[in-house]
């Protein structure tokens, strides 16, 4: 009997070393695949989870996708971990070099792939809409909304959208609203704004933002070389000051609309719009673009100066003049090449 028992003893020893040892390969197995890259049928690719899905459903999503990999597999991972319940809906992008174990841990984080809106410093309202309307990635919520109905949806019910978004670059999950950008876009603005506000000169003609941002609206259209904002910020404050008529090509364009052919004729400056500041004295009632921020300081610091003119150089920079004669003999100069 002692001799049977000490054989069975052996037996049962063996087969627990050798269970151990296809425990131990099993895990060394699973610890290996966990940490190879997944093959992919293209690169990157684009995944999206929808709420409500399952994390098997995700499995399935992620095949789907076109990851090459056994969904039952990797479902089976998400459960192990732990952290199949942590798994967020979104929009991901799958890259080359992606593992189950880093995948997993994108999807439990909800580090979605994010795109990139840019608005441009100068652009105007239509440019704006436009530029959504390119975005395939954005849901277009605003694109049946009129102005006054899309400014109400974003809590600025009768205020005109021109120069009201701060251009800058905006990154959003696909199937974000437009109207959630453009949400940002306007706060920013506002929070520019109130920032250059605050740092305004003693003696600025202008009465209130509203009008720091129209002027810098036409500041950011004038300018041609970076240097030259604070300068002609002040020649349009010096012509505040006194009354004179602003006499600025970029609001005479702007009234003009989608007549403006790409020249500017003598008609198009007696041609009278609320915009024409050859035929209106003061600031035009709106921004005629979105000014960047250093418009808005050029606006509301603009350099001391006594000059009443500036025209274009040609290369970019403004000759700025205190008198007529002088200003029409840069004109001649710069212009006409005389």
């Amino acid at each position: 009997m002692p001799g049977c028992f000490s054989t069975g003893c052996k037996v049962v020893a063996r087969l627990l070393t050798w269970m151990l040892l296809i425990v131990c390969a099993l895990g060394g197995a699973a610890a290996w695949w966990l940490h190879q890259p997944l093959a992919l049928a293209h690169e990157p690719l684009e995944l999206e989870i929808e709420h409500g899905t399952t994390p098997r459903g995700v499995a399935r999503a992620v095949v789907a996708a076109g990851v090459r990999v056994d969904a039952q597999l990797l479902y089976a991972w998400f459960r192990v971990s732990g952290q199949d319940r942590q798994i967020k809906a979104g929009n991901y992008e799958i890259a080359a070099g992606t593992t189950p174990y880093s995948l997993l841990q994108k999807l439990a984080r909800g580090e979605e792939s994010l795109r990139a809106l840019t608005l441009v410093e100068g652009w105007n309202w239509r440019q704006v809409r436009a530029a959504l309307a390119r975005e395939e990635a954005l849901q277009p919520d605003s694109a049946g909304l009129s102005d006054a109905a899309l400014m109400q949806r974003l809590g600025r019910a009768g205020v005109p959208p021109e120069g009201r978004f701060f251009p800058d670059t905006y990154t959003y999950a696909k199937g974000s609203s437009d109207l959630a950008v453009l949400r940002r876009a306007l706060h920013a603005m506002d929070r520019h704004l109130e920032a250059a506000w605050a740092q305004r000169a003693s003696d600025s003609p202008l009465k209130s933002p509203e009008q720091a941002l129209i002027l810098a609206s036409i500041v950011e259209k004038e300018t041609g070389r970076a240097s030259d904002r604070p300068m002609i910020a002040g020649v349009f404050s010096n012509r505040l000051r006194i009354g004179m008529l602003l006499q600025t090509d970029p609001t005479v364009i702007y009234g003009l609309g989608d007549q403006f052919d790409g020249n500017l004729r003598k008609r198009d400056l007696q041609t009278d719009t609320p915009w024409n500041t050859y035929t209106r004295a003061g600031l035009p009632p709106t921004p005629i673009a979105m000014p960047g921020k250093a418009a808005l300081l050029a606006a509301v610091q603009p350099q001391a100066t006594k000059a009443l003119y500036f025209v274009a150089k040609g290369d970019g920079s403004s000759h700025f003049s205190a008198s007529l004669d002088e200003h029409n003999r840069a004109v001649n100069r710069y212009q006409r090449g005389r």
